[in-house]
């Protein structure tokens, strides 16, 4: 089930389940996770992408061992808040997911995410290799700790 609005989102949640966000980019998939009481994101692990049906296949795992009650997708908007092919391809992820998955998705605004967690990765003085291993899954992380903070001033967490 597709959810467009955070409020709805956490209403759609099954109680004491944690919460995935994904980054989607063209060559990978950051994963990140939330606590069973939705109050820290912790980053996870970057998927290499191949075909839809593995990394699908992939994500399923993920979700069936840590007990997920919902699903975050980043949203690439333009700057101005327009939609452009990238938020049409996270859009059409979203659908395709949610034939093999039932729980909620949902989207959040992941303007500068990935600048986000740029900054923190180089003020920890973390490499550039380092860096390029895991910019994804923090970067997801960052998607999902935004989603976390807003369900809780909502009162929804």
């Amino acid at each position: 089930m597709i959810v467009e609005d955070i409020a709805d989102f956490a209403k759609a949640l099954p109680p004491m389940t944690a919460i995935a966000g994904l980054d989607l980019g063209d060559k990978t998939i950051g994963v990140a996770v939330s606590d069973s009481f939705r109050s820290v994101a912790t980053p996870l692990e970057t998927i290499r992408r191949k075909k839809f049906g593995l990394d699908a296949a992939r994500l399923q795992e993920i979700l069936a061992a840590r007990g997920i009650g919902g699903v975050i997708l980043g949203l690439p908007r333009n700057m101005d808040g327009s939609e452009g092919p990238r938020c049409q391809s996270t859009r059409a992820f979203a659908r395709n997911f949610s034939r093999l998955w039932d729980g909620p998705i949902g989207f959040w605004d992941e303007r500068l995410s990935t600048v986000a967690a740029e900054r923190a990765l180089l003020e920890a003085d973390t490499s550039r290799k380092r860096r390029a291993e895991v910019i994804d899954h923090v970067a997801a992380s960052y998607i999902l700790q935004g989603v976390l903070d807003r369900m809780r001033h909502l009162g929804g967490a």
